[in-house]
């Protein structure tokens, strides 16, 4: 985790794979020009170290990055949508203010860290996250 107590959105990038989830938080820092203020967490791969995802992490990293303005939390593929989306509807197990965006993986993530070190709430966060999936490649 990274980021200074009492920041704003925190942003919480979970993959299948703990060095994916790193790399892309390591990249979506570092695109932001560092972007010190903003707490973001990584939550990859399963319990056991491998492949896989883990509602403890998830749930864990949610709690390292909130500071009372909400939780964007990005997933790359299938059951980690599922085991962000079981968290939320268990209600307790995330922070209020927690929402899961709707975006691509790695752009989303850059988008959301940027717009969150411009001190963008919740809702630009998640819409800046999303706006991602326009962006266009060629």
């Amino acid at each position: 985790m990274t980021g200074a107590p009492g920041s704003g959105v925190g942003v919480v990038l979970v993959s299948h794979s703990a060095e994916v989830a790193s790399a892309v938080v390591r990249l979506a820092l570092g695109l932001a020009g560092g972007a010190s203020g903003v707490p973001v967490a990584a939550a990859g791969g399963g319990p056991d170290g491998g492949l896989g995802t883990s509602a403890e992490l998830i749930a864990r990293a949610a709690r390292e990055v909130d500071r009372g303005a909400g939780v964007a939390v990005l997933v790359d593929l299938g059951s980690a949508v599922l085991t962000v989306k079981a968290l939320l509807a268990e209600g307790d197990e995330l922070p209020a203010g927690t929402r899961l965006v709707d975006a691509p993986f790695l752009e989303g993530a850059v988008a959301a860290v940027v717009t969150a070190a411009a001190g963008g709430d919740l809702d630009a966060v998640a819409a800046a996250a999303e706006e991602a999936y326009g962006y266009r490649k060629a």
